[in-house]
C-alpha cells in the first residue's frame, strides 16, 4: 500500500476539495506514463502477446488529451495489473507501474507507484549485477524527465511517501 493515512491535498484535485489543478494532474499522469513506459520493455519480453501494460499507458495519455474518460484509464489499469499477477521479476514489475500510471486518472496520488514500481523494474532486472545502483539510476532518470510544474510537488511527495515505496527514492 503506498497510500498514507491522511491525504495530501496538493494531490487531491480542485473538484474533489484539493488544490491540484486539472494541468497539473496531467503532468503527474504523463511524467507517471512516461516512468512506466520506459520499463515496460521488460513485461513485453516476458509477455509478448498481452498489450494491457501498454494499453493501459496508452490510456492515461488519452485521458490527458480529454479523448477518453477517466474511468477508461482506471479501468485500463485496472487490467495492466491483472497481467501482472502471475509473473515474477521485472516484468511484473513494469506490469504493476504501467497500471499505476493509468490509475493517475482517478488519483493523482498513483503517480508514486507508476515511478516506484518502475525502480523496483530496474532493480529486478539487474540481479547479477548491483540493483540497488539499477533503481538510483532510474530514479534519476525519472527525475531529470520531471516537469518543472510538479517537481517539488513530486519531490517532496516522494521524500513524505518513501518509506512506503520501498525506499525506492534514495537516489
Amino acid at each position: 500500500m503506498i497510500f498514507t493515512e491522511i491525504r495530501d491535498s496538493r494531490l487531491i484535485t480542485v473538484r474533489r476539495g484539493g488544490t491540484l489543478s486539472d494541468d497539473d494532474h496531467h503532468l503527474l499522469a504523463i511524467w507517471a506514463a512516461d516512468c512506466a513506459e520506459h520499463v515496460l520493455p521488460y513485461f513485453e519480453k516476458a509477455q509478448p502477446g498481452d498489450d494491457r501494460p501498454r494499453r493501459a499507458i496508452e490510456m492515461v495519455r488519452a485521458w490527458t488529451r480529454g479523448d477518453v474518460a477517466m474511468m477508461q484509464s482506471r479501468a485500463a489499469g485496472g487490467h495492466a495489473m491483472a497481467s501482472a499477477r502471475e509473473l515474477v521479476g521485472p516484468a511484473r514489475e513494469s506490469a504493476y507501474a504501467a497500471g499505476q500510471a493509468a490509475c493517475v486518472a482517478h488519483v493523482a496520488a498513483h503517480e508514486l507507484g507508476a515511478a516506484a514500481y518502475a525502480i523496483r523494474a530496474a532493480r529486478a532486472a539487474d540481479g547479477a549485477g548491483d540493483p540497488i545502483e539499477a533503481g538510483r539510476r532510474e530514479c534519476r532518470w525519472q527525475r531529470e524527465r520531471l516537469p518543472d510544474a510538479v517537481r517539488e510537488l513530486v519531490l517532496d511527495d516522494q521524500r513524505l511517501r518513501n518509506d512506503r515505496c520501498w525506499s525506492a527514492f534514495d537516489c
